[in-house]
Formats: C-alpha cells, sequence, structure tokens
C-alpha cells in the first residue's frame, strides 16, 4: 500500500452494500462518515510509516468504539487525548472526532487494547473480520456477531491490507476473525480476545508469540 492507494482502499470500504442489522458507517449517506474516512486514511498512512509486520484481525467494530471514530479498537477518548503508547492519536496528530450519540460510554476494549501493546512495546496493524458494525435489528446502539457472510464480505479488505503492508504474521482476534481467517486460507494463530475480562489472556497470547519468534 502506498500513500496513493489508501484513499481507493477507503473508497472501496466505503462503497459496499451491508444490508440491514449491518451499518457502513464509511459510506456516503451521513455527513459526518466523512470524518471516519479521513479518519482511517491518517491512521493507514500512520501505519504505513511504521512498516508493520504482523496484522492483528478481531471480530467486528463496536457502537462505542471504532463506529465512532472510524480507526480500529479505538474510542473518542483515545482520539482526544492520546494515551495510545505509540504517538499515534491525541491532539495536533490528524484525526478529527466525529459527533457522537448522546449517552454512548466510551469503549473498555480499545482503552485494554492499547494499554497491553503499549506494555509489550508492540504496535501491530488492526483490523476486524467484518469492518462494519453489526447490530440487533432496529437498535443501532447495540453489538452483534458477525454472520460468516458478513466476516466473508469483510474479508477482502483483511487479505488488502495484509498483502499491501506485506504483513509476515496475521493472528486472529478471538474466534470470529479465526473461523474467518480459514475459511480464507490463513492458518492463523488465534489469541484471546481483550475484552470481557479477557485482558490477561489476550495479552499473555501476544506475549507467547513473540517469545516464539513472531516480528515486532
Amino acid at each position: 500500500m502506498t500513500t496513493a492507494t489508501i484513499p481507493a482502499f477507503v473508497r472501496r470500504l466505503a462503497a459496499v452494500e451491508t444490508g440491514p442489522g449491518c451499518a457502513n458507517f464509511f459510506d456516503h449517506t451521513v455527513p459526518a462518515n466523512a470524518l471516519r474516512r479521513r479518519n482511517l486514511e491518517t491512521y493507514l498512512q500512520a501505519m504505513l510509516d511504521r512498516a508493520p509486520k504482523v496484522l492483528l484481525v478481531g471480530e467486528a467494530p463496536g457502537f462505542r468504539g471504532m463506529k465512532i471514530t472510524g480507526i480500529p479498537f479505538t474510542s473518542r477518548t483515545i482520539l482526544e487525548r492520546g494515551g495510545d503508547g505509540f504517538g499515534l492519536f491525541g491532539p495536533g496528530k490528524g484525526s478529527v472526532l466525529p459527533p457522537d450519540p448522546d449517552g454512548v460510554a466510551a469503549e473498555p476494549t480499545a482503552t485494554v487494547m492499547w494499554e497491553v501493546l503499549a506494555e509489550l512495546d508492540f504496535l501491530p496493524l488492526l483490523w476486524s473480520a467484518c469492518p462494519w458494525h453489526t447490530h440487533l435489528p432496529g437498535l443501532p446502539l447495540s453489538n452483534r456477531t458477525p454472520t460468516a457472510s458478513e466476516t466473508a464480505l469483510g474479508s477482502p479488505f483483511w487479505q488488502a491490507l495484509a498483502e499491501d503492508f506485506s504483513i509476515e504474521t496475521v493472528v486472529a482476534v478471538g474466534n470470529v476473525a479465526h473461523r474467518s481467517l480459514q475459511r480464507g486460507g490463513f492458518d492463523a494463530p488465534k489469541i484471546r480476545h481483550p475484552s470481557h475480562g479477557g485482558r490477561a489472556g489476550f495479552k499473555r497470547g501476544l506475549q507467547e508469540l513473540l517469545d516464539a519468534g513472531m516480528p515486532r
């Protein structure tokens, strides 16, 4: 991937028709989505400059996190204040916080993700098996496990990132991502998802892979 091809990747992502119960928060139906597209481009450019060798693939964006910010495993707090440990986010880093629904709490998984990565001094590229927000019918402020067809719709995007960033190791974060990677022909290692009390297992899984020789 190059600086010139990042906008094309985001345009392809925004153009996907996701169907009911799966919100494409990059499309052109909502004006604030332009900020999310810009934020994602800013993140991918920053990561391109860092040349990561590992891609972590999670499940799907949550309504408290990437659905608001446009950036995988981030929250509005991280975007506004930084604290990711690598200088990617915060004032002056280029990301702009879109308006979000009143009363939406912060995304705890994002905080745990960046805390652990900082503790390990390890900066992979982050993405999701389904890069759009899957929610319960009629309840946009909810999260739902993506279906096999929804992760299949998302597969070309993590595959493109793996190829374009010259990724050496793809890691599945949780069962949903692992099944999606397997369907995509990747024999990828699986680690615990950091949500729902999974912090210790997530960190232990990453540490074991790094100790076994996974590139940083």
